[in-house]
C-alpha cells in the first residue's frame, strides 16, 4: 500500500483544499496495481509549498534562482521497491497551481493531480532530460492522470 504525508507552509492551500491528507492520499488510491505497491508499505512526503520557499529549495539543491512548479527528491536513484520504502520527498507550490486565480475548484484540483503524479513518477526514476525519456515520463503521466480523473469522479 501506498501512503503519502501531507505538510503545509502556506496557508493559502487550505483555502482550495480543506481535507488536503485524505485529498492526495485518494489520489494513490486511485492509482492502477502496478502503483498501488500491494503488500508493500511504500511512504513519502509531500510539502505543500509557495513561490518563495520552493525558490529557496530550488537555488539550494538545483543551483537554479527561480521558483518552480514541483521539486522532486527520489531518496535513491535506482528505486526498488521492498517490504518497507521511503521514496522521497515532494514539494509543490501554490502559486504556480493557482493561475489563473480565478480559476475554479475542478480545474485547480486537476492541475493538482497533474502535477502530483509527475512528482510521484519522479520519485520512482522517471525523468524528461532526453526526449525518448521525456515522452516515456509524459506517457505513462497522461495515463495515470485519465486513471485517477476516472475513479475520483
Amino acid at each position: 500500500m501506498i501512503r503519502v504525508n501531507v505538510f503545509s507552509e502556506e496557508k493559502a492551500w487550505l483555502k482550495r483544499l480543506k481535507n488536503k491528507d485524505i485529498f492526495f492520499n485518494k489520489i494513490c488510491k486511485a492509482f492502477p496495481n502496478k502503483y498501488k505497491f500491494l503488500n508493500k508499505k511504500v511512504t513519502f512526503t509531500l510539502m505543500l509549498s509557495n513561490n518563495k520557499n520552493i525558490k529557496k529549495l530550488n537555488k539550494v539543491f538545483r543551483n537554479k534562482n527561480k521558483s518552480t512548479d514541483i521539486l522532486s527528491f527520489p531518496l535513491n536513484k535506482n528505486i526498488k521497491i521492498k517490504k518497507n520504502t521511503y521514496l522521497g520527498d515532494i514539494i509543490i507550490s501554490y502559486n504556480y497551481l493557482d493561475k489563473p486565480r480565478l480559476q475554479n475548484l475542478k480545474l485547480f484540483e486537476e492541475k493538482v493531480i497533474k502535477i502530483f503524479i509527475h512528482g510521484f513518477l519522479h520519485l520512482l526514476g522517471f525523468d524528461h532530460k532526453k526526449n525518448k525519456d521525456h515522452y516515456k515520463m509524459l506517457r505513462e503521466e497522461n495515463l495515470l492522470f485519465e486513471t485517477v480523473k476516472l475513479k475520483m469522479n
